[in-house]
């Protein structure tokens, strides 16, 4: 059963809250039908949390060009398999989910400030999320950051390091065997300097090191000119997953994206994909709760701050049929609202209470009673 009470009207910089409050006689819970979180002198409205699961979908890109001597490979280089037609193909390289919170809209609490309490002193997060009371050093949760690629190694142009009679040859098979027997007069050198044995041997580690180097690189240059040229590029792709009940009903699997290895993620719909799907799971082990009136029976709804007890879910990712991911995470959505009453907040205490910034579940209550 329900009782309603007049407009509230709430003002910060010039900003309007107007609520339409009413409690409901089963769950004491102080809802809005029409609201904006913020605080107020007068008093506040705030949301508590629920968990969204933020996928990260790390997609390596592969894009193999053939060298211009491929077709000799075999001939001058003995490398067999050597493909002479581009291609490219995509790859999950990685998936990390995290938890996170968003406001759950069906946890929206009114709360009305005046002189015999010490609640005025509410920090909310930039969504309307409760974080905490009377409490100074608040903080909300961690973004996760965004992924970062490697910094890409500089090309480098095979044709730098042919000389003069490789450049001026007359035809591309004779160009081929000429690289080649240059590439194998680098390797030669190579073995020479590390025996020892070369004509100009290095006066110390740092110049040995260098001229290593310097030899390997011109290596890789040239017989890219064979083997191809293989560029790797990752990519994220963030995607958004709010649990619910009705995801955990008989643990149905549901696509979360498909992967096509021509085109990389493409949208769940796109049968040119191979799917990934996900269930969620309902763990939660909480008693519950208690009835607070019979029917038909009116129940006073008692002044205070609302908290979460978080439930449990589990979530698990598919490849195809293969599970590939299995985590579990606490979910507020899965649980029960706690209210702690306002006794704890009127002028004989000061009261401090810290949230779980993830789940909106009490990290932290003090109340001292002044001597």
């Amino acid at each position: 059963m329900r009782q309603s009470f007049f407009y509230h009207r709430l003002m910060r910089a010039g900003m309007l809250i107007v609520g339409l409050l009413s409690f409901h006689a089963a769950a004491g819970q102080t809802l809005l039908s029409e609201y904006r979180p913020g605080v107020t002198p007068e008093g506040a409205v705030y949301f508590l949390p629920k968990t969204a699961l933020r996928v990260s979908v790390l997609v390596e890109k592969t894009t193999y060009t053939p060298g211009d001597f491929a077709p000799y490979a075999q001939r001058y280089l003995r490398m067999a398999d050597v493909s002479q037609d581009p291609s490219t193909s995509f790859r999950v390289a990685d998936i990390v989910v995290t938890p996170c919170p968003v406001p759950d809209t069906t946890k929206v609490y009114a709360v009305k400030f005046d002189a015999r309490t010490v609640a005025s002193r509410m920090t909310l997060s930039d969504d309307g999320r409760l974080l905490a009371l009377n409490v100074e050093d608040a903080g909300d949760a961690e973004t996760p950051a965004f992924f970062i690629p490697a910094p890409r190694q500089e090309e480098v142009n095979p044709r730098q390091f042919m000389g003069q009679e490789i450049l001026s040859c007359g035809s591309t098979a004779k160009m081929a065997e000429m690289t080649a027997q240059e590439i194998y007069d680098l390797r030669d050198n190579r073995t020479l300097l590390i025996k020892g044995q070369a004509d100009f041997m290095p006066q110390d580690g740092r110049q040995m090191e260098l001229m290593l180097s310097q030899l390997d690189r011109q290596d890789r240059a040239l017989t890219s000119l064979f083997v191809g040229t293989t560029r790797r590029d990752t990519t994220e792709h963030v995607l958004w997953v709010i649990p619910s009940a009705l995801d955990s009903l008989a643990s149905t699997r549901q696509i979360l994206f498909r992967l096509s290895q021509m085109k990389g993620l493409v949208e769940a719909d796109d049968l040119s994909g191979a799917p990934f799907y996900y269930s969620i799971d309902d763990i939660t082990q909480l008693p519950a709760p208690e009835e607070e009136g019979k029917r038909g029976k009116k129940v006073k709804s008692a002044p205070g701050i609302y908290v979460n007890v978080p439930g449990r879910l589990r979530f698990t990712l598919y490849d195809g049929i293969k599970p590939i991911l299995t985590q579990e995470h606490p979910a507020p959505q899965f649980g029960q609202t706690m209210l702690l009453g306002g006794s704890l907040f009127n002028k004989r205490y000061t009261t401090r209470l810290l949230l779980d910034p993830l789940t909106g579940a009490m990290l932290r209550l003090d109340a001292d009673e002044p001597k």
